[in-house]
């Protein structure tokens, strides 16, 4: 049996990267996947491929960022069938310290980097409360407990992920719902070649290798990896596991020279 037959699961942010790794992960194991996407055009495309190679997807345009948007989609699913995983994984990046941070950088992130993921809690546990229990995996990052140069609303955010991952996994011990979170650190994503294209220009290549030897470990994770173990804290082999940050950093937290 799959570790995930018979389950439905939400993936936020999931037309490409990480939360496309984990979708398409989550369907060849069995779950029907639901792709919550700004961009209806790609989840679209990633919901046909993954359907292809014989998985069950659905693509859903949904701002996260809009309350009643999340609200309005979540709940045309569970109209539909029982939800069991919510994965909390879109969000956006910025580069810049508090002085190069203006008013509406620091609003932005916070829309779609903690109200994003607040919304899609908000929306998804009065289901899981009503059907007997649930998973719900938040994608945090090393910066919710390290520092690291000119990430300073990013790692606002994402502090704001990792705490608001403890307090719902405290909160709702009772009613069967399990929260963590993944911390991880650089992975190989399409928005990391679109941000070396844009800021070293002929000199992808050079920075690239930069970027992944900050990994102890001596490259960058890949959403495959990320996949594999969101898979595991979203089955029910992780049953014991709830108010847990899994760093996914090779090495980055603990073996920083």
């Amino acid at each position: 049996m799959k570790r995930l037959e018979n389950k439905t699961a939400l993936v936020t942010g999931s037309a490409s990267g990480i939360g496309l790794a984990i979708a398409r992960r989550f369907a060849a194991e069995g779950a029907q996947v639901h792709l919550l996407d700004l961009k209806p055009e790609e989840a679209e495309n990633a919901a046909a491929d993954i359907r292809s190679e014989g998985g069950q997807a659905t693509a859903h345009a949904c701002d996260v960022s809009h309350q009643q948007q999340v609200v309005e989609v979540i709940q045309n699913i569970a109209n539909q069938q029982v939800i069991h995983i919510l994965v909390c994984n879109a969000g956006i990046g910025f580069v810049g310290n508090l002085e190069k941070t203006s008013e509406e950088d620091f609003d932005r992130m916070y829309r779609v980097n903690v109200k994003g993921v607040y919304n899609s809690m908000l929306a998804t546990v009065p289901h899981f409360k009503k059907n007997g229990g649930g998973v719900i995996l938040n994608m945090a990052s090393i910066v919710s407990s390290v520092g690291i140069p000119d990430r300073f609303a990013y790692s606002m955010t994402k502090g704001a992920v990792l705490t608001m991952t403890l307090s719902v996994a405290m909160d709702y011990l009772a009613d069967n719902i399990r929260c963590n979170c993944i911390s991880p650190a650089r992975i190989h994503t399409p928005f990391v070649d679109g941000y070396l294209a844009k800021n070293y220009p002929g000199r992808e290549v050079e920075m690239f290798e930069k970027l992944a030897k900050t990994q102890p470990i001596g490259r960058m994770g890949t959403p495959e990896e990320v996949a594999s173990l969101a898979l595991f804290l979203c089955s029910d082999e992780a049953a014991f596991i709830t108010g847990c940050d899994y760093p996914l950093d090779g090495g980055f937290i603990r073996l920083r020279p």
